[in-house]
């Protein structure tokens, strides 16, 4: 007896996640389900993980990287909306997905890790993407976005991860915190450690 193994149809897989996922959960702007249709996330994941890329769920890489889930990313470009002048900074999680997603859409893109983000001296930014969640935004960073530029994140208060935007305004940017959603938590940017009573 032979067995065959069939290749998995990703166009299925990513149609289903765009039906499944991102409609269901209010992501139905046009250009977040035509970017999440068109990029194949199987492309950023190990082999081994390949069958899995349309879970709703991350998916670690090696080195310490990962996939955040779809929802994460469809939710993400829906609060950012980026636009065609915009010069834009993706703090990559490790896969380089986000950086697809959205580099056909703007003006530029610089893709940097996270560790990276921490030495960023200067830059006129218009929009920050962070692929995964921070405590909290770098004054170096900061100071690389240009006045009324926007973030868009994933943010940790007191262990639970949210989608967070956010706008320059004089030296800061502050993060509001929207949606709760799973997101990979990216440790460069804890704050540190402190003592209280």
């Amino acid at each position: 007896m032979t067995i065959t193994k069939t290749r998995p149809d990703y166009t299925a897989a990513r149609k289903a996640m765009i039906d499944s996922q991102l409609r269901t959960s209010g992501v139905n702007e046009a250009f977040v389900l035509d970017r999440m249709g068109t990029v194949p996330r199987e492309d950023f994941v190990p082999e081994s993980a390949k069958g899995t890329a349309y879970m709703d769920r991350a998916i670690r890489l090696g080195e310490g990287g990962y996939l955040p889930a779809p929802l994460f990313h469809g939710a993400m470009l829906a609060e950012a909306r980026p636009t065609g002048g915009d010069r834009v900074l993706v703090i990559d999680g490790g896969s380089g997905y986000l950086t697809a997603l959205v580099e056909p859409l703007v003006k530029s893109v610089k893709t940097v890790s996270p560790a990276e983000a921490l030495k960023v001296k200067k830059g006129d930014f218009t929009l920050v993407l962070v692929d995964g969640a921070i405590e909290q935004v770098p004054a170096n960073l900061a100071k690389s976005v240009v006045e009324g530029g926007r973030i868009v994140t994933g943010l940790v208060e007191r262990g639970v991860t949210r989608l967070a935007t956010g706008r320059k305004s004089g030296n800061a940017l502050a993060l509001l915190p929207l949606a709760e959603m799973g997101v990979p938590r990216m440790g460069a940017f804890d704050k540190p450690e402190s003592w209280s009573f």
